[in-house]
């Protein structure tokens, strides 16, 4: 299908692109940018006036809940509200039941998601069988069948041998490894250890939990070139651990998910088990570390860490419900939001949800590498339609998830998504 998009503010932050232009788009590719060729004719034209052309969203965080939770997310839903949110490629972490840890459990859950004709899936693969930090995988057939990393989830490693053990394996093969920063032991609480914690009678979780970790990560691939993805970093005291690694030359990268970047402990409120995340909201300092650091670069991407939760396993005391928010439709306006009230460039905003997603994955991307997450001549069609000027009321009943519960309900948020496309086909429409 020949589509055209007239008019609309086109911005490619990997490039530096802006500038008010159409977009031709044929046989899945971006024909043209500025001006349609004379002899295009488009079979569908969208008028872009007012509003912002973008790539499509890359969130390296968005749990699909299939196989094993479909009573709290389904493949279809959780899809239809990534591309929604202007989300054209995702990454599904590997604690699904079952653990994403044979071949054929991939590749079934890639050929659904193709069928449904959404977002673009890329798996993670489990790093030890069962998710039980113990045997690993087969990691070179998971590759084969499609996956861009390996990692354990919310699943620590057994033991420090194990985890040397895996990294050195991986970093024979080239593989990268996606890891979240906790401490087995440290990291049993529900709420970030500190002065409220302990008023409200939560079990806490310390900073510690996240620097002990870092300090073994790092210390396990100094001297190597393992690649080491550092998943949802949640302190001030964990960005700076990552500063100096990165300054040291090790070869790790991170992410930060929306609700650590925006939101304090202070939004758990009296006992919302909505803000019952993992990692645990922390204090302003963390958030402050971390806003700044994202902005610089030292942190790479942001993730929306969907987690769709049950209603019925939220409405229990705090210490009792499950972990976790919906969140990936909110990922672009919470990236706009946090532009708008930290004083950051739009660019950089936009970058750390397109272009620098792309960045951590590298390679695992193939052929896709230099086309995802960019508006380039040529490129693959997946991009965003967004109109800036339509703030909007996050409603948890009005979104396209099967969960519903959000800490960010009841607020209000910079910018709606109109038109997704993927592969030059629309995927989702507003109007």
């Amino acid at each position: 299908m020949n589509i055209l998009l007239r008019n609309g503010r086109v911005m490619d932050p990997a490039s530096g692109l802006d500038q008010v232009g159409d977009i031709a788009i044929a046989a899945g590719k971006v024909l043209a940018i500025g001006q349609a060729p004379s002899d295009f004719v488009p079979d569908q034209t969208i008028d872009a006036s007012g509003c912002w052309v973008l790539p499509g969203l890359v969130d390296l965080a968005v749990r699909l809940r299939e196989p094993g939770h479909e009573h709290e997310g389904m493949l279809q839903t959780e899809m239809q509200a990534a591309v929604a949110g202007g989300v054209t490629s995702l990454v599904c972490p590997p604690d699904t039941d079952p653990v994403l840890d044979e071949q054929g459990l991939v590749e079934m859950l890639k050929f659904r998601a193709q069928k449904l004709r959404k977002a673009r899936l890329f798996p993670m693969g489990a790093l030890t069988v069962g998710l039980k930090g113990e045997v690993l995988t087969e990691m070179a057939e998971l590759t084969e069948s499609g996956c861009v990393a390996f990692g354990q989830a919310e699943v620590p490693m057994q033991s420090t041998q194990a985890l040397l053990r895996a990294l050195n394996y991986a970093n024979t093969f080239g593989y990268a490894v996606w890891l979240r920063p906790q401490d087995k032991d440290l990291g049993k609480g529900v709420a970030a250890s500190g002065a409220l914690a302990t008023r409200m009678g939560l079990p806490g979780i310390p900073v510690s939990a996240e620097t002990i970790a870092l300090h073994t990560i790092f210390e396990l691939i100094r001297g190597s070139q393992t690649r080491v993805h550092l998943c949802r970093l949640s302190s001030a005291a964990g960005v700076e651990l990552l500063r100096q690694a990165k300054a040291q030359g090790l070869n790790v990268t991170a992410d930060v998910s929306i609700h650590s970047l925006l939101l304090t402990e202070e939004d758990i409120g009296y006992f919302d088990s909505s803000a019952r995340l993992i990692p645990p909201l922390r204090q302003q300092r963390d958030r402050d570390a971390l806003s700044a650091a994202l902005a610089d670069g030292t942190i790479d991407a942001l993730v929306s860490d969907h987690t769709p939760v049950e209603e019925d396993a939220k409405v229990k005391p705090f210490s009792e419900a499950e972990a976790g928010a919906s969140a990936v439709e909110l990922l672009l306006s919470a990236a706009i939001h946090w532009s708008q009230s930290e004083n950051v460039s739009l660019t950089r905003a936009l970058q750390t949800v397109t272009s620098a997603p792309v960045g951590v994955l590298g390679s695992a991307l193939g052929g896709l590498q230099e086309q995802l997450g960019r508006l380039s001549v040529g490129g693959v069609a997946d991009l965003c339609v967004v109109d800036p000027r339509q703030s909007w009321l996050v409603e948890p009943a009005a979104l396209y998830s099967q969960a519903k519960s959000t800490p960010f309900a009841g607020g209000q948020l910079p910018a709606r998504v109109r038109h997704t496309l993927v592969d030059g086909q629309i995927v989702f429409s507003r109007d």
